[in-house]
């Protein structure tokens, strides 16, 4: 062979090697990361979700939340195909056009800036799409349950005035909705009784007799509860029933709640807003075991003890805004106090004792912060838009817009039934990471 035949076969050989090498790495770029039911979620995906949420400024650990967020999107999307409802091309685009005018830019500009970072125009579309969608079902879904009352307007003005602070005394009934068969029964009862008067004899009975909640023994009454204690979402609610009615359902995790109002009183001093929650959860073996533990411990620090030597994902402890607690959870510790528990708690049929450790409120003459960092889908435009809006509505005269605390109320009312719908489907969804 000579020294030219040698030198082209090397070269053909090193050409097949880089060849190989180039298809192996685009085959693993486009490999499955992730089976959601029969949606496919690939590595390419998963890096350009990243890549977006690190343009949008996205808190929080990026890696992660890319994963859940596609995950998220993809049970959204099989909402949508289940409900029969699709988007055309227009109005994928009028949504593009929206999301990039928070910015104050056009479609074209958004995708180059996007696109400077390594963004695919595909991977904007995709997130916006998937949003139009769920739009799209949450409204068609809960849009009539999500109804607001002139009443519901003039007590969320009384509470939005500060003039006083505010307790009431409610009863509740929790439906099981962990199964097709059980969210049928539980939406069946819920049109019964949502937005009824009745007497608080014949709720008592419908609680001992359906409830899964603790409280099912007494007839589902809780001692009087501040109003701040509870979920915005329920306060917006329970605040707009007069004594005697019963509530819209509430979707929390596996189970639909309704409430029932008592009685109503204002304590005549101001209630302080709660700005974060720290609580723990322990799942245990029964709910002997929590009784159990919740004899034992006096204070959440105390959890660490019945957690030694287990893994360090047993125990686990948090510290959120009361808005970003789970609503299955917050609902639960809106009736305990500081270093009080509950054993009555479960998630998936799995006994959980739940502990408040802490309600941390805002000082007397403590202004919050003047900056926020962006919410997931905001952009600088955004947050910057909001900064405006918010120093309009100070310039502007004192006092509170009805129509726009009715807006807030429908907002507060479809999010709680959106965060409950996405955490049913993912309860139920066939999720598998490679």
């Amino acid at each position: 062979m000579t020294i030219r035949q040698t030198f082209l076969t090397g070269l053909l050989a090193l050409c097949i090697l880089i060849s190989a090498g180039v298809a192996r790495a685009q085959g693993d770029l486009f490999a499955p990361a992730v089976f959601v039911n029969d949606r496919v979620i690939t590595r390419y995906e998963v890096e350009q979700n990243r890549q977006f949420l690190t343009v949008l400024r996205q808190p929080g650990n990026v890696d992660e939340l890319a994963v859940e967020r596609l995950i998220e999107d993809a049970l959204r999307r099989d909402a949508a195909k289940t409900a029969g409802i699709t988007l055309t091309p227009e109005e994928v685009d009028a949504g593009m056009a929206e999301f990039a005018g928070r910015a104050n830019l056009t479609t074209e500009e958004f995708l180059a800036a996007i696109g400077q970072n390594g963004v695919a125009p595909e991977t904007f579309r995709a997130f916006v799409e998937a949003g139009l969608l769920w739009r799209q079902v949450i409204g068609t879904r809960f849009g009539p349950r999500a109804q607001v009352t002139d009443a519901e307007v003039d007590r969320a003005l009384v509470l939005a005035s500060r003039q006083s602070g505010v307790q009431v005394l409610i009863s509740e009934l929790v439906l099981r909705a962990d199964s097709p068969e059980a969210e049928a029964e539980a939406d069946r009862v819920a049109q019964r009784l949502a937005g009824q008067f009745m007497s608080e004899g014949a709720f008592a009975v419908e609680a001992r007799a359906r409830s899964v909640s603790q409280s099912s023994g007494a007839g589902g009454r809780l001692d009087w509860l501040p109003l701040g204690n509870l979920p915005p979402p329920i306060a917006a609610q329970v605040l707009g029933l007069a004594p005697g009615q019963v509530s819209q359902p509430f979707p929390v995790t596996n189970a639909m709640v309704l409430f029932y109002l008592r009685d109503l009183r204002e304590t005549g001093t101001p209630e302080a807003d709660v700005l974060a929650i720290d609580w723990a959860e322990f799942p245990v073996a029964s709910a002997a075991e929590a009784q159990r533990v919740k004899d034992a411990v006096d204070t959440c620090d105390d959890l660490y003890g019945e957690a030694l030597g287990l893994p360090e994902d047993r125990l686990l402890r948090e510290t959120r805004t009361p808005a970003e607690v789970p609503s299955d959870v917050a609902l639960e510790l809106a009736k305990l106090d500081d270093n009080e528990g509950t054993s009555g708690f479960a998630r998936g049929g799995q006994p959980i004792f739940l502990m408040l450790c802490a309600r941390t409120y805002e000082l007397p003459g403590v202004e919050p912060a003047p900056e926020t960092p962006a919410a997931e889908g905001e952009s600088d435009g955004e947050t910057a838009e909001a900064g405006a809006e918010a120093e309009a509505q100070a310039a502007a005269p004192s006092g509170p817009n009805r129509e726009q605390v009715r807006a807030q109320l429908v907002n507060q009312r479809l999010s709680s039934y959106a965060d409950g719908y996405l955490a049913e489907l993912r309860a139920d969804a066939t999720i598998r990471y490679q």
